[in-house]
């Protein structure tokens, strides 16, 4: 070897100091792809997956395939404009299009997300109540504790323990499994589209796509990497946490339709809320499968009523220019923790009142699947504009799958505003 190769040699780092350099900095981006995309599976996500495995079987297993490719485009685009721009949605939408455009979409989502919000603590309270705990006192609980968590700790705790939590989640495949399906069926429905023209169907279809693409999670995640300041170099990595979240949340999802399916629409059951699917699995599949059931929909509870608050008060201040962040202090950003106190208070004392808590719970996943196409719009028009993502606008593919999620959206609403009209 010549001494000029071996001087290149000596300077060239080792593979395995690159491999740790790396491992290093995606572990440092990690964290708000899949917080946001296991978000998706709240009390409400969970409620209308376990929905549609109970009265529909397996039939609606086809949908998530297509819902699956919609999310990554839409979730890495949201992504890629928090890293190349720095800012959040709702900052993008207040600059580009005007301080009434912006406060007409923040008001919507904020009302389907209070609705949303009061699933959760729905949600805490039906599942306490599987564990024998009274609906006051798991919901009074689970909202100081929420509070107590994002206001009191730092950002980097708040993302750990949400990153743990998410894992809880795969306590949703034991049940799937243990539920003993019949996997040549699943796998048949799974390939196979059935698609009816009716309005309990068509609703639940919508239901499925609000709660797996819910429009705050457009907003949380952009938030969330701005805020944690992911460079553009890094932002392979930024995507990589993007597809992990979302094949994580899009497994625990499929599982959760197939044990509803192969126990309660198998055996001619009905129900009505995630904890009715609990305790029908209880003597269906066995007492494991009904506890971990219920214990994913009590982790999915108070996770997602801390992240859903912060999204909404993420984006609702910085439409209207007010400091936001978790990284900040109560002192730093009075408006962004008193909206969120506001909405934890405001939702928990809605949940111990005897409101229809599982008909605001299913229906604000529809509202959320109805509003999606109206924030689509907005996100395709920022990402395309070259002033502002320069070389990172969207590609001739990203724009067709997205137009197409917006059009089957809009078309899927109108078909459930119709068919009761046509009979």
């Amino acid at each position: 070897m010549t001494q000029a190769a071996t001087t290149d040699t000596r300077r060239r780092p080792p593979v395995r100091r690159l491999l740790v350099v790396q491992l290093l900095v995606f572990f440092s981006v990690l964290g708000p792809g899949i917080i946001t995309a296991n978000m998706g599976n709240d009390a409400g996500g969970i409620s209308t997956y376990s929905l549609a495995g109970a009265r529909f079987g397996y039939e609606l297993l086809w949908a998530l395939i297509p819902i699956t490719i919609a999310l990554a485009v839409v979730m890495e685009m949201s992504a890629r404009m928090g890293t190349v721009t720095g800012k959040g949605l709702s900052d993008l939408i207040r600059e580009n299009f005007g301080v009434r455009t912006t406060v007409l979409v923040v008001g919507v989502v904020l009302a389907a997300n209070f609705g949303t919000t009061l699933a959760e603590f729905s949600g805490l309270a039906a599942a306490g109540e599987v564990f024998g705990v009274p609906k006051y006192a798991s919901v009074v609980l689970g909202a100081v504790f929420v509070w107590v968590l994002v206001v009191r700790a730092s950002y980097r705790f708040v993302e750990r323990i949400f990153l743990v939590a998410s894992a809880v989640f795969f306590a949703y495949i034991a049940s799937g499994i243990m539920a003993g399906p019949d996997w040549g069926d699943v796998a048949r429905h799974t390939a196979q589209p059935t698609l009816h023209f009716r309005a309990d169907y068509l609703t639940m279809l919508i239901g499925l796509v609000g709660t797996t693409l819910a429009p705050w999670e457009l907003f949380y995640l952009q938030s969330s990497i701005a805020e944690k300041g992911v460079r553009q170099e890094h932002y392979r990595y930024a995507r990589l946490d993007v597809f992990l979240g979302l094949a994580m949340a899009m497994v625990v999802s499929f599982f959760i339709i197939v044990a509803c399916g192969a126990t309660i629409f198998h055996n001619g059951a009905d129900i009505k809320d995630a904890k009715d699917a609990a305790e029908a699995l209880k003597p269906l599949a066995g007492p494991a499968a009904s506890v971990l059931f219920a214990f994913g929909l009590i982790n999915a509870s108070l996770v997602s009523a801390s992240v859903l608050p912060v999204a909404t008060s993420y984006y609702v201040c910085e439409a209207l220019g007010f400091e936001a962040g978790v990284g900040r202090s109560p002192r730093e950003a009075p408006v962004f923790y008193g909206l969120y106190t506001l909405i934890i208070v405001a939702a928990a004392l809605a949940a111990m009142t005897p409101v229809p808590l599982f008909e605001i719970m299913y229906l604000s996943q529809v509202a959320l699947g109805v509003l999606l196409p109206f924030v689509l719009i907005f996100m395709l028009l920022l990402i395309n504009r070259r002033s502002l993502m320069g070389p990172h606008v969207n590609g001739p593919v990203f724009n067709a799958i997205a137009w197409l999620t917006v059009g089957v959206m809009i078309l899927m609403t109108l078909a459930l505003i119709l068919t009761p009209l046509i009979g």
